[in-house]
């Protein structure tokens, strides 16, 4: 399957336009997260747990839908059986019996007729919710870190590398700036999201540099700007396709995964698009931005 047959866009002359778009989407995070501010989940706030039994079997949806009724209530379900469940809510001015008191009266208006009885009621302190941003900033450093080592190693240059891992941090600020705008809910699913948006954005990448690579060798003749626009033309039919099947099965879980995944194919659509951005509009061009200057500069040396 072939999209484009034969490509000629000039991606490198157009590049500045690109980096625009960029630094607005930047921008845009940036005001989203410091001005608006996340609203982090109980996986980072902290909260209380509650579990209940009931005499019967339950429908988890029935009391999504209850709960959902109550305003300004962040909460998390987990079946444990036909007849158990337990529901974490975010950490409010309530106390523990407070709010378990609230919650069991929500239960009890909208399941009359079960028995409902509260087996436990714990408190999710604020340390736990450290802990957990703690090692979710070590996961990304440690993600970064090694594919600068590898990309370098790969290709011979911590440039390739550098611009790599820059373009994953945009994907993922942006991502992660898109969502905060949107009123999505910070929480350990959306920290897997941005990983996986991760892996896809530096494939797309590698593969680009890759192509890159070999077509210095195979085209000794032409310029640098010609050669880099002609690998991201040769490559433009497979990332477009990549990013369309990726699409598509975030679409899936977005709309048909229910509430419990939705945030993460929200996150992997947009991140997907970003990703691709990124790849074909702003890596290889800020590579060639860079080489180009750091040539003019060696040029400029030697006429001295």
């Amino acid at each position: 399957m072939q999209f484009f047959k034969t490509p000629k866009i000039d991606f490198v002359g157009k590049r500045f336009v690109s980096f625009t778009i960029s630094i607005i989407l930047i921008i845009v995070s940036l005001c989203a997260v410091f001005v608006k501010g996340p609203d982090y989940g109980i996986d980072f706030s902290g909260g209380i747990l509650m579990q209940f039994s009931f005499d019967k079997e339950i429908q988890m949806d029935s009391i999504r839908q209850g709960l959902s009724e109550q305003k300004d209530l962040n909460f998390e379900l987990q079946s444990t059986g036909k007849q158990g469940i337990i529901i974490r809510v975010k950490k409010t001015d309530k106390t523990q019996d407070e709010m378990a008191e609230s919650i069991l009266s929500v239960l009890q208006s909208k399941f009359a007729d079960a028995q409902i009885t509260t087996d436990r009621v714990e408190y999710v302190g604020p340390a736990v919710g450290k802990h957990l941003t703690k090692q979710a900033m070590y996961a990304f450093t440690f993600v970064f870190l090694g594919i600068i080592v590898y990309v370098a190693f790969r290709f011979k240059s911590p440039l390739w590398g550098v611009v790599g891992v820059l373009a994953l941090i945009h994907d993922a600020f942006i991502t992660f700036g898109l969502m905060v705008l949107m009123g999505k809910q910070i929480d350990l699913t959306l920290v897997a999201a941005l990983l996986t948006i991760v892996g896809y954005s530096i494939n797309n990448t590698i593969v680009l540099f890759d192509r890159i690579r070999e077509n210095l060798r195979l085209l000794a003749k032409e310029s640098f700007a010609g050669t880099v626009n002609i690998s991201i033309n040769g490559v433009l039919g497979r990332s477009v396709i990549t990013s369309l099947t990726v699409a598509f099965v975030s679409l899936i879980i977005l709309l048909l995964g229910g509430e419990v995944i939705c945030d993460f194919g929200l996150a992997l659509f947009i991140g997907n698009i970003i990703g691709f951005f990124s790849s074909v509009f702003v890596c290889a061009p800020l590579n060639y931005e860079w080489e180009k200057r750091k040539r003019d500069r060696y040029k400029k040396n030697l006429r001295k």
